[in-house]
């Protein structure tokens, strides 16, 4: 399977964190789904100095490129507009 790092950062706008709240159940959802698959390899929230969410990490794999932007079209995080700055990596994690 092919594995990819999502590096993302929510917006900085003032409703910014109450768009995070609304939509985390869905984005949850869809992560216990990527689990269930064999898809999620791990994720978590960024936190600020406060220990508040400001952004997160993930890493997934997928079985073909296609399925990953499939999975990238339709998370709830990016069509919601949660996450406004998105960097996508190839990544592999290291057998130790």
């Amino acid at each position: 399977m092919k594995q990819y790092v999502i590096i993302s950062h929510d917006g900085r706008d003032e409703g910014a964190p109450e768009r995070r709240m609304a939509t985390r159940p869905r984005h949850l959802d869809g992560a216990r789904k990527l689990k269930s698959e064999g898809r999620y390899v791990m994720g978590g929230a960024i936190l600020d100095d406060e220990g508040k969410m400001k952004g997160s990490v993930m890493i997934l794999q997928f079985e073909t490129e296609e399925d990953f932007r499939e999975w990238y079209a339709n998370e709830p995080y990016i069509t919601e507009g949660v996450w406004k700055s998105i960097e996508v990596k190839p990544f592999r994690v290291a057998e130790v």
